[in-house]
């Protein structure tokens, strides 16, 4: 929680002002909601949670408020795996499963009720809805999740109580939790493993959530290139600001920090500073994701020749990067290994990078030496849903050894970046960063390009540009 201000400018509250805030407010408890479209599948998925731990206490805090500077706090995101479970985005709440001595669990979840107006609280405490906004009453949680709700206030004594049932909670997002539950870190890590194992395939709910990300973002992607003779006039802040706008527009915000990177900046995997030039002549790469009031995200890349047409020392780079993610979303297959299309997409780049002189071949010796990661430096994708790089504390057998199956949404993203000290390639090369991501359902037949709205080929980009471009 943020520190209070030392330097307030009121000394007290008088009785008198403290008796006039307690009255005269209308009763705004709402009795017309319905439970969320999501709560059948928050219920299957923790019927699932509650298969994997039988006989056990499970905790799952959602989070709370994080100090930006002195009072201030950043923007409040909840814990993936509470919001996978719950539907919830509440903030200082815990979803407990307790087990049942029949078998199964009983689910609950803890929330920050709404102020008493019998109290200053309401609207000079460290929560006070006056300040923050109001929240949903208990039974108006109740509802929307469809599951009991109790007051997360006493949740520290509840759970230190105790039931008797051996307790796993996840760790790092509620110590005041943490504290008071004799837990071992070993039980409580394969907690969070399961939480993301349990993300892998999205149901159908998500994937049509995942649908909207994306389509939003490809109308982000649009907006940007539109605005474009702006960022030459400005920098790639104009492309971040214009990104965000659409992502606030149609949802929550980016899904992650977005890459607005121009000229030598694309060959830096995360730069979010974007604060550089934007000029003709050169490339932009633009990685970035609308995330949606559900919080699934999306991230897709494009990389723009600024002028509208590639030189043709960027077209070749772009163009082997384009036939090197053909190769990785054609092993995008059900059943294939997933560091399939990791591989494909690796080995092409690797023979490109042969062929013209910059790593020793053959190209099968340079793949497996992975010489050519000084140029592609990062994997070629990741799992994609609630988090950018969803699942990511999922056991190895269930993602990088496991196998793709049906409902699974992933990234395929090769890129080459030649630095711009780097004296290994010629001097019209350096300075070139390209990276095309787009993001695949698995379907039972192979996939779906959920991202396939923008252009991809070299073509087809510079086409799109000429007809938008600003």
């Amino acid at each position: 929680m943020a520190k209070g201000r030392k330097n307030g400018l009121y000394s007290g509250i008088s009785p008198e002002l403290s008796a006039l805030m307690r009255t005269g407010w209308a009763d705004t408890e709402r009795h017309d909601l319905t439970p969320d479209e999501q709560a059948p599948y928050a219920a299957r998925r923790r019927a699932a949670l509650s298969a994997r731990f039988p006989g056990e206490r499970l905790v799952i805090p959602s989070g709370g408020l994080k100090v930006r500077s002195n009072d201030d706090t950043y923007p409040f995101r909840p814990y993936t795996g509470y919001v996978h479970m719950t539907g919830d985005r509440a903030r200082d709440g815990a979803l407990v499963l307790e087990p049942r001595a029949e078998g199964g669990h009983d689910a609950y979840c803890y929330q920050l009720p709404r102020d008493s107006r019998e109290d200053d609280e309401f609207w000079t405490g460290p929560t006070a809805e006056l300040w923050m906004g109001r929240r949903r009453s208990l039974a108006e949680a109740a509802t929307v999740l469809g599951l009991p709700c109790r007051d997360v206030r006493t949740a520290v004594d509840d759970l230190a109580a105790g039931s008797g049932a051996p307790t796993r909670i996840v760790r790092g997002i509620a110590p005041a939790l943490e504290a008071v539950l004799s837990t071992d870190e070993e039980r409580d890590a394969e907690l969070e493993e399961a939480l993301s194992d349990l993300r892998a395939v999205k149901d159908d709910w998500e994937i049509g959530e995942l649908r909207k990300a994306v389509d939003s973002t490809v109308r982000g992607f649009t907006d940007a290139i539109a605005e474009l003779s702006r960022a030459i006039a400005s920098s790639e802040r104009w492309i971040e600001g214009t990104f965000f706008r659409r992502a606030r527009l149609e949802g929550n915000s980016v899904g992650y920090g977005s890459i607005c990177a121009a000229g030598d900046h694309a060959t830096i995997m995360h730069w979010t500073d974007n604060d550089g030039p934007v000029r003709p002549g050169e490339l932009l790469l633009l990685d970035a994701g609308v995330e949606t009031h559900t919080l699934y995200t999306a991230d897709v890349t494009r990389t723009f020749p600024i002028g509208g047409t590639f030189t043709p020392v960027q077209r070749k780079v772009y163009d082997a990067v384009y036939e090197a993610q053909e190769a990785g979303m054609a092993a995008v297959q059900p059943g294939a290994a997933y560091r399939d299309f990791h591989e494909a997409s690796q080995r092409s780049l690797a023979a490109r990078l042969v062929e013209w002189g910059f790593i020793e071949g053959p190209a099968d010796r340079a793949y497996e030496l992975g010489l050519q990661r000084r140029f592609t430096m990062a994997g070629t994708g990741h799992m994609l849903g609630l988090d950018v790089h969803d699942c990511a504390q999922a056991r190895n057998e269930e993602y990088v050894d496991g196998v793709l199956v049906p409902g699974m949404v992933l990234t395929v993203e090769p890129g080459l970046y030649f630095q711009p000290d780097d004296l290994t390639v010629p001097e019209d090369w350096r300075g070139i960063g390209v990276r095309i991501e787009d993001d695949l359902l698995v379907t039972e037949d192979g996939h779906e390009n959920l991202s396939g709205g923008l252009p991809r080929s070299a073509a087809d980009v510079e086409e799109w540009m000429a007809r938008f471009a600003g």
